[in-house]
C-alpha cells in the first residue's frame, strides 16, 4: 500500500489555484494590450497590482495544496489504519446479506457459479480501483 499511493487527480485546491494562476495571468495579458492601445497608466496600474497580488495568493494556495497532496502515509500509519479496520474477512462473513452483497456489487466482484462442479468462480475487475499511471519522461 505505501508503494501504490498516487495522486490521481489535482485535489480541488490545487485546481481552483491554477484556474485562478491562469486567469490573472489573461487578466495581466490584457492590461498590458490596454496600456499598449493607451489606456490611463495610474488606472491601469492599480488593476495589475490586484491582480498579481490575487496570483501571489493562488500561488502560495498552490504551493500549500500541493505539498499536502504530495504527503505519503508511513508504513506505520498504514498498518495502523489497517489494524483499526479489524478483521473484515469475520466483519464481512458476519454481515446482513443486503450489506454483503452492496459491499461486493461496489467492488465490482462477481461469483460465477458452475454447477456441474458444483463450484463457484470469483471475478472482480480492479481497473476501476488503479490509480493514474503517469510516465515522466512522457512517451518513452
Amino acid at each position: 500500500m505505501a508503494g501504490a499511493q498516487l495522486a490521481n487527480q489535482p485535489s480541488p485546491a490545487v485546481a481552483a489555484a491554477q484556474t485562478t494562476i491562469a486567469e490573472c495571468d489573461a487578466k495581466l495579458e490584457r492590461y498590458r494590450a490596454a496600456l499598449d492601445a493607451g489606456a490611463d497608466p495610474s488606472v491601469v496600474s492599480n488593476w495589475i497590482a490586484q491582480s498579481q497580488a490575487e496570483r501571489t495568493r493562488a500561488q502560495d494556495d498552490l504551493h500549500t495544496a500541493d505539498s499536502a497532496a504530495t504527503r505519503r502515509m508511513s508504513q506505520a500509519e498504514i498498518t495502523s489504519v489497517v489494524q483499526a479496520l479489524g478483521d473484515i474477512v469475520t466483519v464481512l462473513r458476519d454481515a446482513d446479506p443486503v450489506d454483503k452483497a452492496e459491499v461486493y456489487r461496489q467492488f465490482g466482484l462477481r461469483l460465477i457459479y458452475q454447477p456441474e462442479t458444483q463450484t463457484a468462480r470469483a471475478e472482480m475487475d480492479l481497473s476501476a480501483h488503479r490509480g493514474v499511471l503517469i510516465c515522466v519522461r512522457g512517451g518513452t
